[in-house]
């Protein structure tokens, strides 16, 4: 049992290694964007380093002298790569429901890793920007895929784990990209050596089935019973009658399966409720957390540190959220609503001490709303049905790019005033939180496959039951 379960972790365990390499993606422009060599760089700064080769630094071209007045274009490249976020989601998402979660990663990541190459060898500013766009295009579409995979190559007991293991790796690759950053000045060098996992990633990538999940609910029934046993074949285990219920969900051409749509999030009533709610939700976790996260290289102290410390802090979080989503006096919604008034409060408690200080508040902060945001992936795989859910995550993170594309000029508000950035994030704490009761629970709520699955019939309710143990049991017994 013990060597079959070690056996099955083995196609998790390649995903969580993209979430390192996409978190280098993120972050690389905190380092490599360092604004501390200009002109007005601090005599802490100095200290570090002032000959720190980054893209302000440039001048093999004079069009990459970015200080004084063009200062601007490092926070426009940054949130370039949140635009790439942005259409990534809205692209592969829908798409990934339509052909499937395993080629649209795969081309995705492949994709990826070539445009990161464009990154490192940038001749020009306007290349630099424009493969930065591109990597966060790709970027978008396979992390959202990526997420997904993880929550249906096993059953639904076990999606707020492999979803909190997600978001846990990612904030590993944060910390583990300051300490690569330490050691590796040079931009471009650290930019080729931090794309270079990508190639590793994607070597271990082919290896993986498509979503037997997936399958069903297109009606592939025969492919998902193939796809499952390949996965016990992987696991050791021998399953020689594997057969999948032929109900109504899983016959090809099922109509709920043909009209569903990215236009049925906005069309269907109770999918229009939760879409809306959700997107401000994503909008306001991705503006608080990357608003302080990218403002880590502002910090403060060694920007290295800073950006490790901005990782790191992040993982006492996820015990957290194992503890208390799966608490039925908390569960997937309140618990939410919490972390994120809490990420608010901390934020305001910065206003009221001097600015020297708030840096531990700050990563409390940081701390609280990377709860939320875990949980809010859950929440929201959870509230979408199969057919439709990587074409509602990709509208939500949609939204959430928006957060990222503010994010990186949200710093510049400090020049009016210190405290302004947290008022900021305060206000998107507490109201996504208050927002977010709206929602309805799911702890220990059957999944949902088609959209006519969320009819309150008694019918549609047993057949969803029914078919939640088919598929569930399939997957845990594996």
């Amino acid at each position: 049992q013990s060597h079959s379960e070690a056996n099955f972790c083995v196609f998790l365990s390649v995903i969580f290694v993209c979430q390192v390499y996409m978190a280098c993606q993120s972050m690389l422009i905190v380092l490599i964007g360092s604004t501390s060599s200009s002109s007005s760089s601090s005599v802490s700064d100095q200290d570090e380093g002032s000959q720190q080769d980054s893209i302000v630094t440039e001048v093999r071209r004079q069009e990459w002298l970015l200080v004084h007045q063009q200062s601007y274009k490092v926070s426009l490249a940054g949130s370039l790569f949140f635009v790439g976020l942005l259409l990534g989601n809205v692209v592969f998402g829908p798409l990934s429901d339509r052909v499937g979660r395993r080629p649209v990663y795969l081309t995705g990541l492949f994709l990826e890793v070539i445009f990161g190459y464009v990154t490192a060898f940038s001749p020009s500013y306007e290349v630099f920007a424009g493969s930065r766009l591109l990597v966060g295009l790709m970027n978008g579409g396979i992390g959202l895929v990526c997420f997904v995979l993880t929550q249906e190559y096993v059953g639904k007991s076990y999606w707020a784990m492999t979803g909190t293991l997600t978001s846990m790796t990612f904030a590993v690759g944060i910390a583990l990209f300051g300490a690569l950053g330490y050691f590796i000045r040079p931009w471009r060098s650290l930019a080729l050596v931090s794309n270079s996992t990508g190639v590793l990633c994607f070597l271990l990538s082919v290896t993986l089935p498509e979503s037997p999940r997936w399958l069903y609910s297109q009606g592939q029934t025969e492919r998902a019973e193939e796809v499952l046993r390949f996965m016990a074949q992987r696991n050791g285990s021998v399953v020689s009658n594997l057969r999948l219920h032929r109900v109504g969900v899983a016959k090809a051409g099922n109509h709920s399966n043909q009209r569903a749509g990215i236009l049925q999030l906005m069309v269907h009533p109770i999918l229009r409720l939760r879409t809306i709610v959700l997107m401000y939700v994503w909008y306001c976790c991705s503006l608080v957390y990357y608003g302080l996260t990218l403002g880590a290289g502002d910090s403060s102290g060694s920007r290295y540190v800073n950006v490790a410390l901005y990782g790191l802090v992040e993982l006492p979080a996820f015990p957290l959220c194992m503890f208390f989503i799966n608490r039925p006096w908390a569960g997937r919604r309140k618990s939410m609503a919490a972390f994120l008034c809490l990420a608010g409060s901390a934020c305001l408690c910065t206003i009221f001490i001097p600015e020297n200080s708030s840096g531990s508040l700050a990563l409390l902060g940081k701390l609280m709303v990377s709860a939320a945001f875990n949980i809010v992936y859950v929440y929201t795989s959870e509230l979408y049905p199969t057919v439709i859910r990587n074409a509602g995550l990709g509208v939500c993170c949609m939204s959430c790019r928006v957060g990222g594309i503010l994010a990186p000029f949200i710093p510049f508000m400090r020049s009016v005033s210190s405290s302004l950035p947290f008022i900021v994030f305060c206000l998107s704490g507490f109201s996504a939180g208050f927002l977010g009761l709206l929602l309805p629970e799911t702890l220990h709520k059957p999944s949902v496959d088609t959209l006519d699955q969320l009819s309150p019939s008694l019918s549609r309710v047993l057949q969803t039951q029914v078919l939640t143990i088919n598929i569930t049991s399939l997957l845990y017994v594996i």
